[in-house]
């Protein structure tokens, strides 16, 4: 059994979009009963009802919303290689659905996601953020951005940065209780903790001279979105360590002061996740070097 007839999807998305069979035709350009009738072939092809019908309007059923989201990911695939071909400007198309997360998002990636939507203003961003760790595959994500070494060997990995945690705090939290002068001074501070793979981190680890020092850090302030953890250091009531990717800008601008500079903090990759199974889309392999041109204009810089 397979799906052969690309224009019954078309009638799927667009009754899921519109809400009636009705309003899908005109669109389409084509009658209701011919509407109607390329619904009905598709579920039978599949043997599953993909609408609840009703007098007012069509419902999505659960193995519609399912087939719907392939429908609209298939049609999209489509459509970026027609105009891959019959476009001089190679224009590319289509939506990006990438998870990423939650505090490198807001520092940095939103203005570049930005830029890149100006450069091709045929491509839609839907954005996924969270320090959750997203299964891309699972997901239907076309890309994550991931902090840490890859596990799962079903995935592909492409390096986008390099960088170490970085233990920091604002100058008003200085101001009133002082910088650590080694890392067991830690136990003395207020550590603002975020959960790291679904698990608090409060266990940080520095390196000198080759030798590692690990401290158990305790603080009044946890929470499950690092992005938190940065707001809460910017406010003065605490100690954050954090990629240092995260808070270039603040350590730049003197919002941040980095403590413990003799020391280094844990190396934390940033990675480009894709599933290694599927084809590439044109547009996803454009962000990846768009991110990764980003990246290093970035590190030229902090050097």
């Amino acid at each position: 059994m397979k799906i052969e007839n690309v224009a019954d999807l078309r009638v799927l998305v667009e009754t899921a979009r519109r809400g009636s069979l009705t309003a899908a035709s005109r669109e389409l350009g084509v009658t209701p009963a011919a509407a109607s009738a390329m619904l009905k072939r598709l579920e039978a092809l599949l043997g599953a009802r993909l609408f609840e019908r009703s007098t007012r309007a069509m419902r999505l059923t659960v193995e519609g919303q399912t087939l719907l989201d392939y429908a609209n990911r298939a049609l999209e695939l489509l459509e970026e290689g027609e105009a891959q071909l019959l476009d001089t400007g190679a224009r590319l198309i289509g939506t990006l659905r990438i998870s990423v997360p939650s505090d490198l998002a807001r520092s940095v990636l939103l203005p570049w996601f930005d830029e890149f939507l100006a450069l091709n203003p045929g491509v839609q961003i839907s954005l996924s953020v969270s320090d959750r760790l997203a299964d891309v595959m699972r997901d239907s994500m076309d890309l994550a951005l991931r902090y840490g070494d890859l596990v799962d060997s079903r995935l592909v990995a492409r390096p986008l940065a390099s960088t170490r945690r970085v233990l920091c705090a604002s100058p008003a939290y200085l101001a009133r209780r002082g910088a650590p002068q080694a890392p067991e001074d830690l136990v003395k501070h207020n550590c603002l903790t975020f959960h790291l793979n679904g698990r608090r981190y409060v266990s940080w680890r520095f390196e000198r001279g080759g030798e590692w020092t690990e401290v158990r850090i305790s603080g009044d302030r946890g929470a499950d979105d690092a992005a938190l953890a940065h707001q809460w250091a910017l406010a003065g009531v605490g100690l954050t360590y954090k990629s240092e990717l995260d808070l270039v800008h603040d350590l730049a601008s003197g919002a941040l002061v980095r403590l413990l500079p003799e020391w280094d903090g844990e190396h934390y990759p940033l990675n480009a996740i894709l599933p290694s199974n599927r084809f590439l889309p044109a547009r996803v392999r454009a962000m990846v070097d768009f991110l990764a041109a980003k990246f290093e204009e970035l590190a030229a810089r902090r050097a």
